[in-house]
């Protein structure tokens, strides 16, 4: 068996096709969805992602800004920056790039942040709205990772048993969440697991978030799941100094039905429901102005 592979670009390009033909209608009624992206420091891997994100938003027709502040900027300055934001009829989405510098509390700013321009899926009221089912916003890597499920027609996954490996409040949990909406029977592993490998051995659906690079190994896994592969990690330039993920793909690939290759995979879809989000809350923002 070798694995299909997922072509994150492809499906990329398809949904931002959508939409930007639903920006486009938006446009010709009078508003033009936009985002707000606030980088503090110099982090150079922040400074890529910001810079795409920004891409993204010009190639959709949407309107974006970007912050970028210096790394010794105070808390206080930072969140006065989000109230603006907040206020600014023009700006539908607000994205403060993490990490921030550690003077700076990420819970105070994603709480600062109005809950109808959380484009991130971190707000408390995010994440309350997911748990019970009604999400408004969703952070943008699960609902990238659902979209590719649906994709390759597992968009009901009743039945089937998924397993995150990872539970942060930026891929795992809301990723458990989404799996669980979608009908799975969801386990989430984690540090504390024990014999993660007698757990992940059951998944028909496997979701490695852990950050680890290639950690996920082909006796990890069942024959015949899906993998989807959140990590991102560069290899010391001893191994070659490349991009790889939390799943040892060769290995893997030749265990797996569907798999996610890093890069190319999770990553662009994750700036394409960002975008997503940013339309939905332009629709948001237009519907209470009605």
């Amino acid at each position: 068996m070798t694995a299909i592979r997922i072509d994150g670009n492809a499906l990329s390009t398809k949904v931002r096709e959508r939409i930007a033909v639903d920006v486009s209608a938006m446009k010709a009624g009078g508003i033009t969805p936009g985002l707000a992206v606030v980088l503090v420091g110099e982090d150079p891997a922040s400074q890529v992602y910001v810079r795409n994100k920004v891409a993204a938003c010009a190639k959709v027709g949407m309107h974006s800004v970007m912050h970028k502040l210096p790394a010794e900027t105070s808390e206080a300055d930072l969140l006065a920056l989000v109230k603006s934001l907040n206020a600014d009829a023009s700006i539908h989405g607000i994205l403060v790039q993490f990490p921030v510098p550690k003077h700076i509390s990420e819970e105070t700013v994603i709480a600062t942040i109005s809950p109808d321009k959380d484009v991130d899926g971190l707000h408390p009221d995010s994440a309350g709205a997911l748990m019970i089912g009604e999400p408004k916003f969703v952070s943008c890597t699960p609902s990238g990772c659902m979209e590719m499920l649906a994709d390759i027609g597992m968009k009901d996954l009743r039945g089937k048993h998924a397993v995150v490996i990872g539970r942060s409040n930026l891929v795992g949990k809301p990723m458990a969440m989404l799996l669980l909406h979608a009908n799975a029977t969801v386990t989430i592993c984690h540090s504390g697991t024990k014999d993660l490998g007698a757990m992940t051995r059951q998944a028909d659906v496997l979701v490695a978030a852990v950050g680890r690079a290639k950690f996920v190994t082909a006796d990890m896994v069942k024959p015949g799941a899906v993998v989807l592969d959140v990590g991102i990690n560069r290899l010391p330039e001893s191994q070659g100094g490349k991009l790889v993920g939390d799943v040892d793909y060769d290995g893997v690939s030749a265990v797996a039905s569907y798999i996610t290759p890093v890069p190319g995979g999770v990553g662009p879809m994750t700036i394409t429901m960002l975008l997503q989000n940013t339309l939905v809350a332009a629709r948001l923002m237009a519907s209470k102005a009605d």
